[in-house]
């Protein structure tokens, strides 16, 4: 446990800071998800709107800095190469 009043400030911090990162995680793992279901459905309408949302919470999360934005680049990128290929083909 810390001693030094800042010390113990910057472990109340960290645990705040920490709970919000991890409920962004989430969000940004769940619409995810809701994409690579819909692509796996082969419904390509839904994909294209879940695609839509899972962008604007990938890139809010890398925002705040819970990701970094090159990452969030590549997660975007990879969801919509998916995405495209599935209406490409249908």
């Amino acid at each position: 446990m810390a001693n030094h009043k800042s010390a113990i400030k910057r472990n109340r911090q960290n645990e705040k800071r920490s709970d919000r990162n991890r409920g962004l995680r989430t969000q940004m793992r769940s619409h995810t998800k809701k994409v690579l279901t819909a692509v796996e459905e082969k419904n390509a309408e839904e994909a294209q709107k879940s695609l839509l949302e899972a962008q604007t919470v990938i890139a809010k999360v890398a925002s705040k800095g819970v990701i970094h934005s090159r990452a969030a680049s590549r997660k975007i990128s990879g969801l919509a190469k998916k995405v495209n290929q599935l209406s490409a083909a249908g």
